[in-house]
């Protein structure tokens, strides 16, 4: 870093001054959290009981239809922008072809049809991805052991405007098959869909990170790994190769995740491509932060204000995160 000639030298210099009391150092922070910044994802099941607590994920549920609709209509009041719905489906529903996937009447559809016909004004993105649907937990169809990247897309592309249809917002491809941005656009465009936005996932690392999601989803018996589809934990420049990719294709809005093991990618990619680009605090982040308060090892409130803020420092135009309602009402008092 080259420094201004500017700058003075101690003791006429003392950086110490700027950091002296609180009204000093909010008044001089480059970076600052709102509301505004926060996506709250949540999951949403079929089963008879309002709420089922998530064993993995402390202080996160499955929520019932109507219990999502009753938790969008506080997240709104708090001024959270956009929720994220992921499901949880009977293990019934799941087959090899994910045909619950495009089920115009499936969980997902009727919850997006629910929250909208109660909060029409927050934002709703949903997932599209077949790992919650398939028998064997990956987000693509399997042929001859491997997944088919075109079949694949085939379904994505109906799932998509699946969900367009019911009310999501912003459709956000999760699965990392190649050139599916580009099918899901077209389609969106021939149905006359030009407003739905794509929210790419388009930097998705194979990672250790995703345990308690898929447990919270139910694809915790999932048969091998996703390395073939999903990005290498030691690549920067192929995360850059994705995102371009993607935006070419029509993608809005790009996504990296994990986040806090990969904020040099959040750096790089909203550095190189200055388009708004989100970041996932996953699940095993959420799960890390809750273990180490459960055994006194870190201030809970400050552990979570500052890997939200490490997120806005790399370049983040905002965060999902499990504790978007609980920092939202911190923010508000």
């Amino acid at each position: 870093m080259t420094f201004s000639p500017l700058v003075g030298a101690y003791p006429l210099s003392r950086p110490r001054r700027l950091r002296q009391s609180g009204w000093v150092r909010d008044l001089v922070a480059e970076h600052h959290l709102s509301v505004s910044d926060l996506i709250w994802p949540i999951f949403v099941h079929d089963k008879d009981v309002a709420r089922d607590p998530i064993r993995s994920l402390e202080g996160v549920d499955r929520l019932s239809i109507a219990e999502a609709v009753k938790e969008a209509r506080e997240a709104y009041a708090l001024g959270i922008p956009a929720l994220a719905l992921f499901p949880n489906i009977d293990p019934s529903l799941r087959n090899d072809d994910a045909t619950a996937a495009y089920d115009p009447d499936g969980l997902i559809a009727r919850t997006c049809r629910a929250i909208k016909s109660a909060v029409p004004e927050i934002g709703l993105i949903v997932d599209v991805a077949l790992d919650p649907f398939t028998s064997h937990g990956h987000d693509g169809i399997l042929s001859n052991g491997r997944i088919h990247n075109e079949k694949t897309i085939e379904i994505l592309t109906r799932q998509a405007l699946v969900q367009a249809e019911a009310g999501a917002d912003v459709l956000a491809p999760s699965d990392m098959m190649d050139g599916r941005i580009g099918e899901i656009r077209k389609a969106l465009e021939a149905q006359g869909l030009t407003d739905k936005l794509i929210l790419s996932y388009a930097a998705k690392y194979a990672s250790a990170f995703y345990g308690p999601f898929r447990d919270a989803v139910g694809t915790s018996a999932l048969k091998g790994d996703k390395k073939t589809y999903q990005m290498d934990s030691a690549n920067t420049d192929e995360a850059l190769r994705e995102v371009a990719m993607d935006l070419q294709e029509g993608a809005d809005m790009v996504m990296v995740k994990p986040g806090l093991p990969y904020l040099d990618i959040v750096q790089r990619v909203s550095e190189t491509f200055k388009v708004p680009t989100f970041v996932y605090q996953v699940s095993g982040e959420y799960a890390m932060i809750k273990a180490a308060v459960n055994a006194g090892f870190m201030d809970h409130d400050k552990g979570v204000f500052e890997t939200l803020l490490a997120f806005k420092r790399a370049g983040a135009s905002g965060v999902l995160t499990y504790f978007a309602k609980y920092v939202a009402e911190k923010l508000a008092r």
